[in-house]
C-alpha cells in the first residue's frame, strides 16, 4: 500500500487512524495533483510491478483523477472505490467517478473490492473484516 500527503506542510499530516491503516506500506509526501507525476512516489509504484491499482483519495475531481489518468496512459487497469474517495462537493466527485468510468476505469465499493480480494467465506480473515463491516 501506498499513501500519499498532499503538501503536508501547508495542509498538515493524514489522520492517525489513517496512517495506522499502512503497516507495511509507505507514506509519500507529494506536491504533484497526480501521484504519478510525483518522482517519488512512481519510483515506488513502478517498482511494485502491478498490472492493476485500487485508488482512494481526497479532493477526487483533482488528485484521484489526474492520477487516476495517468496510471491507464501507462496501461494499468484501476479500480476507483467511491465509498472511500471525494470531493469538497457531489458535482466535483461525480464529475470525476463520470469521467474516470468513461475512460475505463472500474467504479467499486469497499465491500466489493474487500470481498474479491477475500475470495471466499470461512476463513479468520473474512470472520475478522464482517466483524468491521457489520
Amino acid at each position: 500500500m501506498l499513501m500519499t500527503e498532499q503538501y503536508p506542510k501547508g495542509l498538515g499530516h493524514i489522520v492517525p487512524e489513517l496512517k495506522n491503516l499502512v503497516k507495511n506500506g509507505k507514506v509519500l509526501e507529494k506536491m504533484q495533483f497526480s501521484c504519478m507525476n510525483e518522482p517519488s512516489f512512481a519510483a515506488e509504484f513502478k517498482a511494485l510491478d502491478r498490472r492493476q491499482t485500487v485508488i482512494v483519495g481526497m479532493e477526487a475531481h483533482i488528485c484521484v483523477m489526474q492520477t487516476g489518468v495517468n496510471l491507464m496512459e501507462e496501461g494499468l487497469e484501476i479500480f476507483v472505490v467511491t465509498d472511500a474517495t471525494s470531493s469538497r462537493t457531489l458535482d466535483s466527485e461525480k464529475a470525476c467517478l463520470d469521467r474516470l468510468s468513461a475512460a475505463g476505469a472500474g467504479i467499486v465499493t469497499t465491500e466489493m473490492v474487500v470481498f474479491e480480494w477475500l475470495g471466499r467465506a470461512g476463513t479468520p480473515e473474512c470472520k475478522e473484516l464482517l466483524e468491521k463491516i457489520k
